[in-house]
């Protein structure tokens, strides 16, 4: 075994800064960074932004992980993930606690402010009338958006175990809808598909999605479809939650959605920590990208190729985060 002697610490003291850690690099010499993403492919591109900044600030990065939502929270309070980027504060809190909570995890920062969710209806409906959810509690309304023959509308809704399956299933019952409405689920992106098929044809549709996403740059809000409200604010979480959007109660929480992050990897990396805490991407950005993907921009080289093209047109941004972040770790 060789000894460390005072003459090689000497040694190494003479060798001067060229043997210091870089200080533009502070996560050299980590541990690989683990990120979890969402099996929605659209909802990567925040990832990779955050992920090229790591990897200028030193870190090494490990192959990104996907699973759903559910299963992300799970993955990085069981220690199998550092970080997501894709936690909704309001949506996700019950697989947060579920997944251990304050204990294990931390919110970290505003990644992106004011994502949306709530019903839209086609605009030839809204205009002749149906504006607010409850309206389909009256079985002639609900038979408009029937698709199966069955009587009841078929309001396109979410993947299972997903947030805003919980969200819809509450609504159904405390709004009375159980009776006329049926709650269509399956793989998000085909049943999507088939209503917005449906819109084409001229035909009613009435179905749920949130921003940021590209369903909103292919149905148009105020020029294909609208916004619906709600009777009144109910959410199975309970609490005082803003769930108003330009005067209109659209039932779900004004979400802001960030990264959540394993407390002792936080810890051991104050400067990936203070990255999280001040890295923020304007809404309509992620949507951009996300219509991006659904125009065919759909493997991991194009979403990177997105990601990098908007660190080059928003360079000044991405450099003040990576200032903060390596100002910490001096």
């Amino acid at each position: 075994m060789k000894m460390f002697t005072l003459t090689t610490a000497l040694a190494l003291l003479l060798a001067g800064p060229s043997l210091a850690q870089d200080p533009n690099k502070p996560g050299e010499g980590k541990d690989p960074v683990r990120v979890v993403m969402p099996a929605q492919i659209e909802e990567h591109f925040h990832h990779y932004v955050l992920l090229r900044a790591l990897q200028e600030l030193g870190y090494e990065t490990a192959e990104p992980m996907e699973a759903e939502y559910q299963t992300m929270h799970i993955a990085i309070g069981g220690g199998d993930a550092d970080f997501t980027a894709n936690h909704w504060h309001t949506l996700h809190q019950a697989f947060y606690e579920e997944s251990g909570g304050a204990d294990v995890m931390t919110k970290v920062g505003v990644l992106i402010e004011g994502a949306l969710q709530g019903y839209l209806v086609d605009k030839a409906s809204y205009d002749a009338g149906i504006t607010d959810i409850s309206m389909l509690k009256d079985p002639e309304v609900a038979k408009k958006f029937d698709t199966d023959g069955d009587g009841k509308a078929d309001l396109v809704g979410c993947t299972p175990g997903w947030g805003c399956e919980r969200v819809i299933e509450h609504h159904l019952t405390e709004y009375g809808l159980r009776d006329t409405v049926t709650h269509n689920q399956g793989a998000y992106q085909a049943i999507i598909g088939d209503a917005i098929a449906r819109h084409a044809n001229g035909e009613p549709i009435v179905y749920y999605t949130w921003t940021p996403y590209w369903v909103s740059g292919v149905l148009v809000p105020g020029k294909d479809v609208e916004w619906m409200t709600v009777p009144y604010t109910s959410l199975p979480e309970g609490g005082d939650q803003n769930t108003t959007v330009d005067g209109k109660n659209v039932g779900f929480a004004v979400e802001n959605v960030g990264v959540l992050a394993r407390n002792d990897f936080l810890e051991a990396n104050p400067a990936a920590a203070k990255l999280f805490e001040v890295a923020k991407i304007p809404v309509n950005d992620v949507s951009a990208q996300a219509l991006e993907v659904s125009k065919g921009a759909n493997s991991d080289e194009a979403i990177w190729a997105l990601a990098d093209k908007w660190i080059v047109d928003n360079r000044a941004t991405f450099d003040g985060w990576l200032t903060e972040a390596r100002a910490v770790a001096q």
